[in-house]
């Protein structure tokens, strides 16, 4: 789809979208879902930066290629800008994030501010995690919170929205409109218990899910189709993760010291026969996510690109997931260049005028 996207606000790219039967949220990221359209998701590895350009810098390499971006909490237990910062810098451009929350450094009262905040600034959907425990990151001394875990997490959150009430029991004036997510592991032990702990999330608020990076087809397969046995597949969307692998080096790293992330034998020996491993890797990812695509029940990708980021329009292109369909893109507006070049004539020629006349000449 070319030219004006349809969700947009006209009156501004910042404002929320109408809100639309059997939504309970005005983002995009659910309205292409529940038009059953394969949705694309990514991360944006958050920078440890006060700058604001660092944030758009990074994000301006998925535009027009993803329905919505994570912004990621503090992952692996190490400290960068927070994911309420990052939402409300992505919020301000238009851009549609997913506000990660973990529960390992905040307790309940902070939670459910935050929730209101990152609701209050135009965030639609929040991706609830227990989070990495401390020890694994570089400031191990850190004191651990763990008030709440990711199933609790989401059902506060689901009674804030839909009852209208913080935990205490006290009545929220304006209830958050939100689209609940989790995050769900189908290749860690035991295998069986999987698909049953997506129902319990299920059951808890998850209306979507993000898989943790999927290199074994097969075995993602075998869980797919116990979800849908269960009926799980009918109450979520389901967004397989994917990503590339930088080489095979990078991938036995990878499977030694990252738990919970399962790369076959036959991956690394595809690495490691290949002349050029990093472009083989992102082969690798493109197969993947023509293969999962196939697979009844599933919804999207969530494709985790970490510090290959500039991969991500070219694998989401080769692969066709898209089939035609183009996500939502900041456009220059034509106001924009208007309010630059009358800046720079004022810069340049001496030219007394505030921001507001320039703005209020480019609407004329």
């Amino acid at each position: 789809m070319s030219g004006h996207q349809p969700d947009e606000n006209p009156a501004g790219i910042h404002l929320p979208l109408d809100p639309l039967p059997g939504h309970s949220s005005r983002g995009r990221l659910e309205r292409v879902l529940r038009r059953g359209e394969f949705a694309v998701t990514t991360e944006l590895n958050p920078p440890d930066s006060a700058d604001p350009e660092d944030v758009y810098n990074r994000a301006k390499i998925f535009d027009g290629w993803v329905d919505a971006i994570n912004a990621v909490d503090a992952s692996g237990a190490n400290c960068h800008m927070s994911s309420v910062g990052i939402c409300a810098l992505l919020t301000r451009m238009g851009y549609a994030p997913i506000m990660q929350i973990a529960c390992r450094d905040k307790n309940r009262i902070a939670i459910q501010g935050d929730v209101l905040g990152g609701a209050a600034m135009g965030v639609a959907n929040m991706l609830c995690l227990t989070g990495d425990g401390v020890q694994a990151g570089d400031q191990p001394g850190a004191k651990p919170v763990f008030d709440l875990d990711s199933m609790s997490l989401l059902e506060t959150i689901r009674i804030m929205r839909d009852n209208g009430k913080f935990l205490s029991g006290r009545k929220l004036t304006t209830p958050p409109q939100l689209f609940l997510g989790a995050a769900v592991n189908p290749f860690a032990p035991p295998f069986d218990f999987r698909p049953i702990h997506l129902g319990k999330k299920i059951a808890a608020g998850a209306q979507f899910v993000q898989t943790q990076y999927c290199f074994d087809v097969p075995m993602f397969k075998t869980f797919m189709q116990k979800a849908r046995d269960l009926g799980h597949t009918e109450k979520v969307f389901i967004l397989v993760g994917v990503g590339p692998l930088a080489s095979a080096k990078t991938a036995k790293w990878i499977r030694s010291n990252v738990p919970g992330i399962h790369i076959p034998d036959a991956v690394i020996k595809r690495l490691e026969g290949a002349q050029d491993q990093k472009a083989e890797g992102k082969r690798l990812c493109i197969d993947i996510m023509n293969e999962v695509k196939e697979i009844p029940g599933v919804a999207g990708v969530h494709v985790m690109a970490y510090r290959q980021e500039e991969y991500v329009a070219e694998i989401v292109d080769e692969s066709g997931v898209l089939k035609g369909r183009r996500p939502w893109k900041r456009e220059a507006r034509r106001d924009d260049l208007l309010v630059a070049a009358r800046l720079d004539h004022i810069l340049h020629d001496n030219v007394t005028e505030t921001q507001t006349e320039m703005v209020k000449d480019a609407a004329h």
